[in-house]
């Protein structure tokens, strides 16, 4: 099988190959753990965890990173105001590092409630102070770096090709809009490493060659990575509003540094929107997962939601849109119970499928060829074998699901037990008459290869 993703760097669909036989290095920025994740933040993340699990369907073995940023990422791109740790630590009045573990906790909880598959790394910026102090150094040995009196500074000017990824114009680009030049020399210039305050104590601070401080934002994707996969992996993720700044800097570093661009495949994930609007932490607006649950919504309908739009464009986030993914999702999973083990997986459409999920993950065409699948005429055992092919992407634990087991009353339990002995005894007659009893009752049965299966209120139950 091949496999076709869309690069933010060409601005193309390319064909992928791996730049090491089989393996591949997947690096992915991780949250700023301030505060809780939202769930446009986490539709990044399943879209980063549906590009996994397709590379694995093809055979791949993935080195996935989530970094974890507790230090160093700003209020502003523009390296002004305060550190969002430092922040978030003032307005709970927790230390910085407390809300650190507290709030990177809470994210974690939320990444295995929508079943997203474990890292082979969670690394921390302040695990890695010495990894971008020698990164930084490197920088200022080859020429790339300059000093005012809050920094040390990226000076983007060096390069003539900054920016290429979100295709910036630097020549359009104005101060006092965005960026507040400050010492800086070019508007586009960044801070690797940013200086205590002269009349306060920072609760994160380290010594450096250059003064005690703690690191900008940007460095330590750059140095994470290369510690973790080498300067030149596969693919680097995130969400689209990396592309202008964070990951054009990383880039920028990781050039100066070391000669690549970091990936060689950079993908993006797009926006989802509420009332119109990118969600965000800033605007004090977003929702958690965790509402979603509080709704009475199950996390994994939230992730069902995420698979019926393309992860490049965008998606409005409605609660009938949700509602809608909830019983989408429970018609899935009660079809599925219903249909017996031991099939084999459908070679046609496992090849349909595979053919959609391989062409950039496209996800919706791959979910119309499941309820094709769930409609047409082949054995029951044979279509949920092929479902369990496709869950293997999907990753909405359809084989783990069991549907919630309402009381028997003995009433019921009495006929049940007589209209088995009567189709036993092929006295159809009976049968149906103790079947029109039991949905006086307020139970649906269902006859099975397994026997009869009880239903109510959309619950099941076994029957004998």
């Amino acid at each position: 099988m091949s496999v076709a993703l869309y690069d933010t760097w060409s601005r193309s669909l390319r064909p992928f190959t791996p730049l090491q036989p089989e393996h591949v290095g997947l690096y992915c920025c991780g949250p700023t753990v301030y505060d809780y994740a939202h769930i446009g933040n986490l539709r990044t993340y399943v879209f980063e965890d549906v590009l996994r699990r397709v590379l694995e369907l093809n055979g791949y073995r993935v080195r996935h990173i989530v970094n974890i940023t507790d230090v160093g990422h700003l209020v502003s791109d523009a390296d002004e105001g305060e550190d969002k740790m430092e922040k978030g630590s003032r307005r709970s009045g927790e230390t910085a590092w407390s809300i650190a573990q507290r709030y990177t906790a809470a994210f974690q909880s939320d990444w295995r409630a929508l079943n997203l598959l474990e890292p082979a790394e969670w690394p921390r910026a302040t695990d890695h102070i010495p990894e971008q102090l020698e990164f930084i150094a490197a920088l200022e040995r080859k020429g790339y770096t300059y000093r005012t009196s809050d920094g040390i500074y990226f000076d983007t000017m060096k390069q003539d090709d900054y920016g290429h990824l979100a295709r910036l114009e630097r020549t359009g680009l104005q101060a006092g809009k965005r960026v507040a030049m400050g010492e800086k020399r070019n508007v586009s210039d960044f801070a690797l490493w940013k200086f205590s305050p002269t009349d306060s104590r920072r609760q994160m601070e380290w010594d450096s060659p250059w003064g005690r401080g703690f690191p900008g934002w940007h460095i330590e994707c750059s140095a994470m990575s290369a510690k973790h996969l080498g300067p030149w992996f596969d693919i680097h993720c995130g969400g689209e509003d990396h592309i202008g700044v964070h990951h054009s800097n990383e880039i920028a570093q990781t050039q100066a540094c070391h000669g690549t661009r970091l990936a060689n495949f950079w993908m993006h994930g797009h926006f989802l929107t509420l009332d119109d609007k990118k969600m965000a932490k800033t605007e004090g607006d977003f929702l958690r997962l965790q509402t979603l649950i509080d709704r009475g919504f199950d996390p994994l309908a939230y992730r069902y939601l995420c698979l019926t739009a393309h992860y490049r464009s965008t998606l409005r986030f409605t609660e009938e849109a949700m509602g809608a993914a909830q019983a989408t999702l429970e018609r899935l999973r009660n079809t599925y119970a219903s249909w017996p083990e031991g099939g084999t997986a459908h070679e046609g459409f496992v090849a349909r499928f595979n053919a959609e999920v391989n062409k950039d993950l496209n996800l919706p065409r791959a979910l119309a060829v499941l309820w094709e699948l769930s409609r047409s005429d082949l054995s029951a055992a044979t279509r949920r074998a092929t479902v369990d092919h496709f869950d293997a992407v999907l990753g909405l634990r359809l084989c783990d699901w069991q549907a919630d087991s309402p009381e028997v009353p003995a009433d019921v339990v009495a006929l049940l037990d007589q209209r088995r002995k009567a189709r036993a005894g092929k006295d159809w007659a009976l049968s149906d008459r103790l079947r029109d009893a039991l949905e006086t009752l307020g139970w649906q049965v269902e006859d099975s290869a397994e026997g009869q299966r009880l239903r109510r209120d959309g619950s099941a139950a076994k029957g004998s």
